[in-house]
C-alpha cells in the first residue's frame, strides 16, 4: 500500500507545473541586478533613444548611432496614439538594429503621461499591441527588449496604481507566451519622484512567472545633484533589484540634471543607460537633440557629451556578444604625434603615429574643435592620414585623434594640434601650426609650432603670436624670439631662420607652465611674414 501512495505522489508531483528560475529564461534576462545574454554574458545597454515613430524615414539613423559607438538604442514606437506602427514596420525595425549590431529595445509611446496627459493610452491597451506583433517578436529575445509603456503614468493618482497595473501587463505579456526581457518604466512622467517603483519594485518582479523584469528610471530634472542620484540607485542595489536609466539628459524644463554624476555611476555601478535622443526634438526641448537635423557629423553638446565625453558611449559600449561582441576591454594605445602639414584657407592634412592594439585597431576618429569648446567627431579613417575640409578662413581648430578595436574599446586621445587657417587671399604671407608634444600636472611643451611660407615670394622674417590661457607662463623657447604681453605670446624668427621660399618651412617651439593642472592649451595660433 505505501508502495503504491509512493508512486502516485511521484505522478502528482511529476503533473505539477514548476516554475522556472530567471537561469530558465529565454535571451536577455535579469541575473540579481544584473541584464545578461542567453550564454551568460553580462550585458550593460549603452547608447541613445531614436523618436522612429515620428520619424520613420529616418532609417539610416540605426547606422548612424551603432557609428557613434552605442550598443542598444531604445525605439519609439505607437499603437494608435499616433500613426500606428504596423508589424511589418517593427519588423522592419528589428531588422536595421541586427543588421547594426544593436540590441533593440522596442517602446510604446502612446502611455506617457496616462492619468494627466489627454489622449494617454493604459498599460492594457500597451500590451494589446504588443500582442498584435507577436508574429514579429517571437524568435527575437536575443535581440529584442520589450519595453511595455512610455512614462505610463502622470504625476496624477489613478486606479489601478502603477504597481497593479504594471504586474497585470507583465502578467498578461507571459500568458500570451512573450519571454523577452521585460522593460518598465516608473511612473511621474519616468522620474518617480514619489518612490512608487523604487519601493514596489520587487512586487511587480514577483508578478512575473519567469522573474524577468528590468526596471527604468528616467533622470531629469528631479535629478540634478548627486546625492539624490546616488540614493535612488542605492535603493535598487541595496534590493538586488536590475535597474537601467532609459533616458536622461543634460538639460530639462523640469530643472537641470547632473549628467555627469549620472554617466559616472553608471559606469561605476555597471548599469545601462540610454540618452535622450538622437534627434527630432521639439515643443521647446530642441536642446536634446544629440545631432542636428539627423546628420551624425553634427553633434551637438549634448551629443558630443554623451556619445564621446568621460563615462560616455564610445568610452563604454561593449557589443553584445550575441552578435560576436568579445570580452576584449582593453583599449587601443592613443595615436602619437599627431601634426597638421598643407594647410590652407579651408583645410589642413592631419598625419600621426598608429596605434597598436591586442585585437588590431579598426579605424580612427579625428576629433575637431573650435579656439574653444567641445571636440566632435570631424570624420573616420582607417589610415593614419586625414585631410580636414570646410574650415573656415582666418579661424583657429583644434584637432585630437584616437584609434578604435574591433570590439568598440577606444583609446585615450592624441597630443592636440592647433592650426589657424589663412586669410582667403593669402595676404599674411605665412600659416601656422602648433602641436602640444607633451604635458604633465604643471605644464606642457608645444613643439613644433611650424610656420610655412604659403606666399608667391620669398620672407625675409615672420611674427607669430598665440594665446595661453589664464594664468599659463612660457618658461622656455627654442629657434624663436619668445615675448610674453598678458597672456600674448609674439614669437619672431631668429638669424638664421626668417628667410623662407615660398611652400618653405621652419620650426620652432617653447615650454609654459600652468596653475593646478587645468589642462588648458594655447589657442589663437597668427602669423605674419615680412617681405
Amino acid at each position: 500500500m505505501g508502495t503504491r501512495i509512493a508512486a502516485l505522489l511521484a505522478l502528482l508531483v511529476a503533473l505539477v507545473p514548476v516554475p522556472q528560475p530567471a537561469s530558465a529564461a529565454t535571451g536577455l534576462r535579469v541575473s540579481g541586478t544584473r541584464v545578461i545574454e542567453a550564454d551568460g554574458s553580462p550585458f550593460v545597454m549603452r547608447g541613445t533613444n531614436h523618436a522612429h515613430t515620428w520619424y520613420a524615414s529616418r532609417t539610416s539613423s540605426f547606422a548612424a548611432i551603432k557609428a557613434a559607438g552605442a550598443n542598444t538604442v531604445r525605439v519609439v514606437l505607437s499603437g494608435g496614439r499616433w500613426t500606428p506602427n504596423t508589424a511589418d514596420d517593427v519588423a522592419g525595425v528589428i531588422a536595421l538594429c541586427k543588421q547594426n549590431r544593436l540590441i533593440c529595445v522596442l517602446e510604446n509611446h502612446d502611455t506617457t503621461g496616462y492619468g494627466e496627459q489627454g489622449g494617454a493610452y493604459t498599460l492594457d491597451q500597451a500590451v494589446t499591441y504588443w500582442i498584435g506583433l507577436k508574429s514579429v517578436l517571437a524568435g527575437q529575445e536575443n535581440h529584442v527588449v520589450v519595453n511595455i509603456g512610455n512614462e505610463p503614468f502622470g504625476n496624477n493618482a489613478v486606479t489601478p496604481g502603477w504597481t497593479q497595473a504594471t504586474s497585470a501587463a507583465v502578467t498578461r505579456l507571459r500568458e500570451a507566451g512573450f519571454e523577452h526581457l521585460i522593460m518598465v518604466d516608473a511612473p511621474n512622467w519616468g522620474q518617480d519622484w514619489q518612490g512608487v517603483m523604487r519601493d514596489d519594485a520587487a512586487t511587480v518582479l514577483a508578478a512575473d512567472p519567469r522573474r524577468n523584469v528590468v526596471f527604468s528610471v528616467h533622470m531629469y530634472g528631479v535629478y540634478d545633484t548627486a546625492a539624490e542620484i546616488t540614493a535612488y540607485l542605492d535603493a535598487f542595489r541595496t534590493a538586488g533589484l536590475p535597474l537601467v536609466i532609459g533616458e536622461f539628459g543634460h538639460l530639462h524644463s523640469d530643472g537641470d540634471p547632473d549628467e555627469d554624476t549620472i554617466l559616472a555611476q553608471a559606469q561605476s555601478r555597471g548599469l545601462g543607460y540610454l540618452g535622450w535622443s538622437w534627434s527630432g526634438n521639439g515643443g521647446g526641448v530642441e536642446y536634446l537633440d544629440q545631432v542636428t537635423s539627423f546628420d551624425p557629423a553634427r553633434l551637438t553638446p549634448w551629443g558630443e557629451r554623451l556619445f564621446n565625453g568621460p563615462d560616455g558611449v564610445r568610452a563604454t559600449a561593449r557589443e553584445a556578444a550575441v552578435y560576436g561582441g568579445s570580452g576584449d576591454t582593453g583599449p587601443p594605445t592613443a595615436p602619437a604625434n599627431l601634426a597638421a602639414s598643407g594647410v590652407t584657407a579651408g583645410g589642413a592634412t592631419l598625419t600621426w603615429t598608429a596605434s597598436t592594439d591586442d585585437t588590431g585597431v579598426t579605424g580612427y576618429d579625428v576629433l575637431r574643435a573650435g579656439a574653444s569648446g567641445p571636440f566632435a567627431v570631424a570624420g573616420t579613417t582607417a589610415a593614419t592620414r586625414f585631410t580636414a575640409t570646410g574650415l573656415s578662413p582666418e579661424t583657429t581648430y583644434r584637432f585630437q585623434v584616437r584609434a578604435r578595436d574591433g570590439a568598440g574599446n577606444t583609446s585615450p586621445v592624441s597630443n592636440t594640434v592647433t592650426v589657424t587657417t589663412p586669410g582667403g587671399s593669402g595676404d599674411d604671407g605665412c600659416v601656422v601650426t602648433g602641436t602640444v608634444q607633451s604635458q604633465w600636472g604643471t605644464g606642457y611643451v608645444v613643439q613644433p609650432v611650424t610656420v610655412t611660407n604659403d606666399g608667391d615670394s620669398a620672407t625675409t622674417g615672420w611674427t607669430v603670436t598665440l594665446t595661453l590661457p589664464a594664468g599659463h607662463t612660457v618658461t622656455g623657447s627654442w629657434n624663436a624670439a619668445v615675448s610674453m604681453s598678458g597672456q600674448t605670446v609674439t614669437a619672431r624668427n631668429l638669424a638664421y631662420n626668417g628667410r623662407l621660399a615660398p611652400g618653405a618651412t621652419t620650426t620652432f617651439g617653447f615650454q609654459a607652465a600652468r596653475p593646478g593642472g587645468d589642462g588648458a592649451v594655447p589657442t589663437g595660433y597668427a602669423c605674419v611674414a615680412a617681405p
